[in-house]
């Protein structure tokens, strides 16, 4: 039971730092969309805040769906552990 412990929390982990990567990505604008590593980062991301993003209310330019998920993510890592 320690290891599937420990290998979700990894896989958090994972998922957090590539959402990370996704949050970094929106400070380039001319950033090139059809760089496989700039699809990969959104194709894992993007189920997961889409559906956030459609519960939250419109709030103009910014997109506070990472935040919720980053919050998620850490409670369910502080569960894990």
């Amino acid at each position: 039971m320690e290891i599937v412990r420990t290998l979700l929390y990894y896989v958090l982990l994972a998922f957090s730092l590539i959402l990370l990567a996704r949050v970094l990505l929106t400070w380039f604008p001319n950033i090139d969309r059809y760089n496989p590593i700039v699809q990969f980062i959104y194709n894992v991301t993007e189920p997961v805040l889409r559906p956030i993003r459609n519960v939250l209310p419109q709030t103009g330019m910014m997109d506070f769906s990472p935040l919720i998920v980053f919050l998620i993510l850490s409670v369910l890592m502080r569960i894990i552990f």
